[in-house]
């Protein structure tokens, strides 16, 4: 005769506090003191979940009631401080919860191998800025290219005044200053397939053995290395979550405030156009086709800030 699993419980009084460390379908593996429990779901949690594809991602602090066999069940997710998402893929608008409390978005794209996308850059730093989290772009591979020709391409986002850091698992260089960034943080490591961000964790921290691969010579995209969203405890102090390449970033309760916050370039031009419902591609005195002549604004940027519904 089969027994439910919460029929075992060694105390069914006292819940204990830890946090999520990763998911394995309808597992979780989750971080107690200094121990890993792998844990079901209460009932009321697999039902309850609100308009998301999980109720709990990498991340989540929750309370669990341990079972006899030394498994648990979670009982309860605490109140997040942050969360980083997206829109899941499919007609149904559902949110996909990528990591929880964290407070650093470390967005990671190579010089070259994959070719870089920076419309795809911009999205990235909408998400982040939509999380209410700081944000760090890291250039890797950048061995792989001419080193000044890199860092003009990326020019515009220093220019904005955002953080970038250039980087090689190879080389070494700005392996230390983004250990540095790194330190008693609680991060997310996001970005495209192929890049490098499993290699720089790899360089930084040897012990985690996180799994790499190699970029398509054909298509010159990443390919899926990192399966699932493990949040890893550093050895030098602070967390970090390192999440699959994303080939798409559909955003997920995204205003335009988060869009214009993510292009402090384009700011100072908006409501100084001759007419009060321009739409910034084609009108005679149009402020930002002016400063996109004039080399203030990065012509590409305003593309990129039109797309994702900027006005």
């Amino acid at each position: 005769m089969c027994t439910h699993p919460q029929e075992n419980r060694l105390n069914t009084d006292t819940l204990i506090v830890g946090t999520v460390v990763e998911n394995h379908g309808a597992l979780f593996d989750v971080l107690v003191d200094d121990r890993v429990v792998r844990c079901l779901l209460r009932g009321k949690l697999k039902k309850d979940k609100r308009r998301q594809v999980a109720p709990i991602a990498a991340g989540d602090r929750v309370e669990l009631a341990l079972l006899e066999d030394g498994r648990g069940v979670i009982e309860r997710v605490l109140p997040r401080q942050s969360d980083l998402s997206r829109r899941a893929a499919g007609a149904e608008p559902l949110q996909q919860i990528l990591v929880a409390n964290v407070d650093q978005a470390v967005i990671v794209f190579a010089a070259a191998e994959p070719r870089p996308d920076l419309f795809m850059l911009d999205r990235f730093l909408v998400a982040a800025v939509a999380a209410g989290l700081e944000r760090l772009v890291v250039i890797n591979k950048a061995d792989l290219v001419d080193g000044g020709l890199a860092r003009a391409q990326f020019a515009v986002y220093r220019q904005c005044g955002f953080r970038v850091l250039f980087t090689s698992a190879v080389s070494g260089e700005g392996v230390e200053p983004l250990k540095e960034a790194l330190t008693d943080r609680r991060s997310v490591i996001c970005g495209p397939s192929g890049v490098g961000k499993s290699s720089l964790l790899n360089t930084i921290a040897p012990g985690l053995r996180l799994r790499v691969g190699d970029v398509g010579d054909i298509t010159h995209k990443g390919r899926h290395t990192t399966s699932s969203i493990a949040f890893l405890q550093l050895p030098f102090g602070g967390w970090v979550a390192d999440t699959p390449g994303l080939r798409q970033l559909g955003f997920w309760q995204v205003d335009p405030e988060h869009v214009l916050a993510a292009f402090p370039d384009v700011q100072p031009h908006l409501g100084r156009c001759h007419y009060s419902n321009c739409t910034h591609r084609h009108e005679q005195g149009c402020a930002l086709l002016a400063a996109v002549e004039s080399r203030e604004v990065d012509g590409r940027r305003l593309r990129s800030y039109l797309q994702m519904g900027g006005r």
